[in-house]
């Protein structure tokens, strides 16, 4: 499905290599497809700090929500491939957006170059504390007692955490109703706020809840434990495996950057990261620092969009 989408960005366009030794020489605007104050915008605000410092140019984060993400992508994918717009992107944009918006005619996974995964933070599954339910194998059995009876909030169809429940619903073979608002912000108010009994969303975003009891988290959906929630099972662990979903943060750019203007901002994002400042400010988030090459960001790309499509395809995912 992607074949364009790596030739691309390993195939780097020669019109434009000469300019690859005098950049930056101006600005570089990483746009952020996201609301400010967002996971994705406290992510880029200290990176693009740090890459400032490091590029002796300023970074200004140019902040295009809309369209799940698209809106901001398309303008990065449109923009010249010279290394002066970049691309502060979800995961989900490579991934599950071509699965769903595949008739808008724009391919996220395809126009744009990944430069580096920099973070990454596992979904969890939480439920409201009212459901008489402490355990992933407790919930289950009482999901398989009331089919079609417990709800699930997500951010609207198509959005990591409609996927995340599809795929739980999949593997555990049970039904739950889905229940989408618009935002993740907003399912999660009503989930704390026992209109609606379940949600699979950033793990992150719940710390405060579960610390307060105000949410229950019955586990998390990775191959590991969470740092900010170690007492929480994996899925694996409660008798779940193959239910893994996180939400990840990297930088991307226009396919047909210079393979040198990648090298460099893929070199000045590791060593941002390897800053004991910028770390503590995104594991405080609750993320887990990653840094990756362009190849391993393309194989996680590669391997989550086939197990999405599996998902959307069972679960006959549209979008609004």
């Amino acid at each position: 499905m992607h074949a364009t989408f790596v030739i691309g960005m390993l195939l780097q366009s020669s019109t434009v290599a000469h300019a690859a030794d005098s950049w930056p020489s101006k600005p570089v605007r990483m746009v952020v497809p996201y609301a400010p104050g967002g996971p994705v915008d406290l992510i880029a605000r200290p990176m693009a700090q740090r890459l400032t410092e490091a590029l002796k140019q300023t970074v200004v984060i140019d902040n295009r929500a809309g369209a799940n993400g698209n809106i901001g992508a398309e303008l990065v994918a449109k923009s010249p491939a010279d290394g002066y717009t970049l691309l502060m992107g979800s995961k989900s944009q490579l991934t599950i957006n071509p699965l769903i918006y595949g008739r808008s005619g724009f391919d996220p996974a395809r126009a744009l170059a990944p430069i580096s995964l920099i973070a990454s933070s596992p979904s969890g599954l939480m439920v409201h504390p009212s459901l008489p339910v402490k355990s992933l194998k407790e919930f289950t059995a009482l999901v398989r007692a009331r089919p079609g009876k417990l709800s699930y909030a997500s951010a609207g169809n198509g959005s990591a955490n409609h996927l995340a429940a599809e795929l739980y619903k999949m593997l555990a073979k049970v039904d739950l109703l889905h229940v989408p608002f618009k935002g993740g912000g907003p399912a999660l108010n009503a989930v704390v706020g026992g209109q609606i009994e379940v949600i699979f969303i950033s793990l992150p975003l719940t710390v405060p809840f579960v610390k307060s009891g105000r949410l229950r988290a019955l586990a998390v959906c990775a191959d590991k434990r969470a740092a900010v929630m170690p007492e929480v099972p994996t899925t694996a662990e409660a008798g779940l495996p193959g239910h893994e979903s996180s939400a990840g943060v990297g930088l991307l750019g226009p396919v047909g950057m210079p393979r040198e203007i990648v090298a460099r901002l893929h070199a000045e994002t590791v060593k941002a990261l390897a800053q004991p400042d910028t770390r503590d400010k995104l594991v405080a988030q609750g993320q887990e620092v990653i840094g990756s090459t362009p190849e391993q960001f393309v194989a996680v790309i590669h391997e989550e969009t086939e197990r999405w499509a599996k998902v959307v395809k069972a679960a006959n995912v549209k979008v609004d």
